[in-house]
C-alpha cells in the first residue's frame, strides 16, 4: 500500500493495486552431439542473443557505449562472467544487441542484474528496471512485435552518476527471425564516450527510431510554442491537480465531495486490470474505504463526480499506480483500454484519465490507446500523464516519447519530482531532489524539448508522509513557478529563458493534503490563482 503515486522503486511505502529461462553458455552446447535436432525442436523458446552470458570472455556480440563496458569475474550470478557497466555523470553504459525476429509476434526478454538504477528493454519499446537491490535480482517484461517488425534492439544500461552496474544470464525467448544473424561481429564502439551533448544510434526497424537512453543535451532550450495545444478540457490556464485516494493508507479519508474545490482537477486513483489482464480497465470503490466511511457506495461516488462538476471541478480516473499492473503492449490491448477507458467515463461521469504506468510504457500502443480514446469521447477529454523524474530524462525517454506523440490531445504531464535521486538537469549538472533546483532545472529539459509550456506541470509530494523523498516546502514550489515562468525566485539554477505560459501543479495527494492541514491547496493554490 504506497502512499504516493511515485511508482519509483526508491518508494520507501506501499500502495493498493499495482521461469527463469536458462541461457546458454556457448555457441558450442548447442551444437553438442544431437544439438542442432534439438535446438530446431526447441525454436519456438530458444534464446536468441549471442553471448547472452558473457561466458566468452569478451563482450563479443554487444554494442556498448566506449570505455565503460568490460566482463568480470566477480560479481557474476552464474557461471564465470558478467557484464560490468561503468556508469558516470556523463553516460550510462548502455549495451545494445540487434536481434532477428519474427512480426506479429510474442516475445520475454529477462535477465540479472545488480546495481543502482538498472535497466533492461527494447529500444523503442518494453522496458523495466529496478534500484539498489541488495543482490542479484531478475528483470522480466513481455511484448509482442508489430506487423513489420522483424528486428528489435535489446538494451542494458545503468544509470548517470550512479556507478558502476552488473548484467548476467540475458536473455531474449521467442522464435527466431528469417532475416539472418544481425548482431555485430564485435564489441565496443569506437566512438567516443557520449557526453551530455549527443545520443546515441538509432535502431533499425522498431517503432520509433530514438534511442530510450540518450544523454541529455546541455545546450540552451528555447522557449517552446505559446499556443495552449489541445482543449484544455475546461480546465484554467493554471491547473492545480490532486489525487483522491479509493484506499486507505494513513491519510484522510474521505468522500470525494469533500474534496476542497481549490482542486481544479482530481485524479482518481486508481483503476484496476481487468480480469482478462488484456488491456481493460475497471474501478470500484474499495471496501476498506467504504467501511472508514461508513458505508461510502459506488452511487454515492457517482453522485459525487456530479457535484464537482457543479462547482467547475474535473475528475479523471488514474490507471496504474506503483503496485498497478496494466499493460497496453498490442493493438488489441490499447482498444480493450480506450473501450474500457471510456465506458467507465460514461459510467461514473469521469472527464479522462491519468496514464500513471511506472512498470513500463509501451509507446506505439499507448499513444494508440489514447488516440482511441479521444476519437471515443472527444475534443474536450482530458489527458495527464504522471511520470517519474526518470521517464523524462530527455525526449527519447519513454514517456517524453508518448508525450510527443500524443502532443495534439495531450492535457498536462505532471512529472512526478519525488522518490528519484539525483538527476542531470538541462544544464548537464547533477541536481539532489528536495530543493527548487531540482524542480527548475529538470523540468528545464521538458520546457524546452517539444511539449506546450501549458502541457508542463510540476508534481509533489503533500507532506513528509506522503512520499519516501523529495519533499519541499509548498513555498518551494511556488518558488519554482515563478522561476520558470517569470524568471524570479531562482536559486543557483537560473532558467535560460523564460516560459511565461507555464503554471501548473500537481499533488500525492489530496488526502495527505488534509492530513497535513491543506498546506499545499492554501499555499500553491493561492499562487496559481495569482499567476498571470
Amino acid at each position: 500500500m504506497a502512499s504516493t503515486p511515485s511508482f519509483s522503486p526508491a518508494a520507501t511505502s506501499t500502495r493498493r493495486r499495482r521461469a527463469i529461462v536458462a541461457t546458454v553458455a556457448t555457441g558450442a552446447l548447442v551444437l553438442g552431439v544431437g544439438g542442432l535436432l534439438a535446438a530446431t525442436a526447441n525454436a519456438a523458446s530458444s534464446n536468441l542473443l549471442t553471448n547472452p552470458g558473457f561466458e566468452t570472455g569478451t563482450l563479443s556480440g554487444w554494442t556498448c557505449d566506449a570505455g565503460t563496458a568490460s566482463v568480470v569475474k566477480s560479481p557474476v550470478h552464474s557461471g564465470t562472467y558478467a557484464l560490468a557497466g561503468a556508469a558516470s555523470n556523463s553516460d550510462d553504459a548502455q549495451c545494445t544487441q540487434t536481434v532477428s525476429v519474427l512480426p506479429n509476434t510474442a516475445y520475454t526478454l529477462s535477465g540479472y542484474i545488480e546495481g543502482s538504477y538498472v535497466y533492461l528493454g527494447i529500444t523503442g519499446g518494453t522496458s523495466t528496471w529496478t534500484t539498489s537491490p541488495s543482490s542479484w535480482a531478475e528483470l522480466t517484461t513481455s511484448f509482442t512485435t508489430t506487423a513489420s517488425e522483424t528486428s528489435v534492439q535489446v538494451y542494458t544500461h545503468g544509470w548517470y552518476g550512479q556507478g558502476t552496474y552488473y548484467a548476467d544470464d540475458l536473455a531474449l525467448t521467442g522464435p527466431a527471425g528469417t532475416t539472418g544473424p544481425t548482431t555485430p561481429a564485435t564489441t565496443a564502439s569506437t566512438s567516443p564516450s557520449a557526453a551530455p551533448t549527443t545520443t546515441k544510434a538509432s535502431p533499425t526497424t522498431p517503432p520509433t527510431t530514438k534511442s530510450p537512453t540518450a544523454a541529455p543535451t546541455t545546450a540552451s532550450p528555447t522557449a517552446t510554442a505559446t499556443s495552449t495545444g489541445p482543449s484544455s478540457g475546461g480546465l484554467p490556464k493554471h491547473v492545480l491537480a490532486g489525487y483522491w485516494q479509493d484506499f486507505t493508507n494513513g491519510a484522510q479519508a474521505m468522500s470525494l465531495a469533500s474534496v476542497p474545490t481549490g482542486y481544479n482537477l482530481v485524479d482518481v486513483a486508481f483503476a484496476d486490470a481487468d480480469a482478462a489482464n488484456d488491456g481493460g480497465v475497471t474501478f470500484s470503490i474499495d471496501s476498506g474505504l467504504s467501511t472508514a466511511l461508513g458505508g461510502y457506495t459506488a452511487a454515492q461516488f457517482t453522485s459525487d463526480v456530479a457535484t464537482l462538476h457543479s462547482r467547475g471541478q474535473k475528475v479523471i480516473l488514474s490507471v496504474g499506480g506503483q503496485d498497478g499492473t496494466i499493460t497496453i503492449g498490442s493493438s488489441a490491448e490499447a482498444t480493450n483500454f480506450a473501450n474500457s477507458v471510456y465506458s467507465l467515463m460514461k459510467q461514473y461521469g469521469f472527464d479522462g484519465v491519468d496514464i500513471d504506468l511506472e512498470n513500463g510504457v509501451n509507446v506505439t500502443y499507448t499513444a494508440q490507446a489514447l488516440e482511441d480514446l479521444s476519437s471515443l469521447a472527444g475534443s474536450n477529454l482530458i489527458i495527464t500523464l504522471a511520470p517519474q523524474t526518470i521517464d523524462m530524462y530527455t525526449t527519447s525517454s519513454d514517456y517524453f516519447q508518448l508525450a510527443l506523440d500524443i502532443k495534439s490531445i495531450l492535457t498536462i504531464s505532471f512529472t512526478q519530482y519525488y522518490n528519484s535521486g539525483s538527476m542531470n538537469g538541462c544544464d548537464g549538472n547533477v541536481y539532489s531532489e528536495g530543493n527548487e533546483n531540482f524542480l527548475t532545472a529538470l523540468a528545464c529539459t521538458q520546457l524546452g524539448g517539444g511539449l506546450s509550456q501549458s502541457q508542463v506541470g510540476l508534481g509533489l509530494p503533500a507532506s513528509t508522509s506522503a512520499a519516501g523523498s523529495g519533499y519541499v516546502a509548498p513555498s518551494v514550489v511556488d518558488n519554482a513557478l515563478d522561476c520558470l515562468s517569470a524568471g524570479t525566485n531562482c536559486g543557483t539554477f537560473v532558467p535560460p529563458t523564460k516560459w511565461s505560459n507555464f503554471g501548473s501543479a500537481m499533488t500525492w495527494s489530496i488526502n495527505w493534503d488534509a492530513s497535513n492541514g491543506y498546506s499545499f491547496l492554501d499555499t500553491v493554490g493561492a499562487h496559481l490563482k495569482g499567476m498571470s
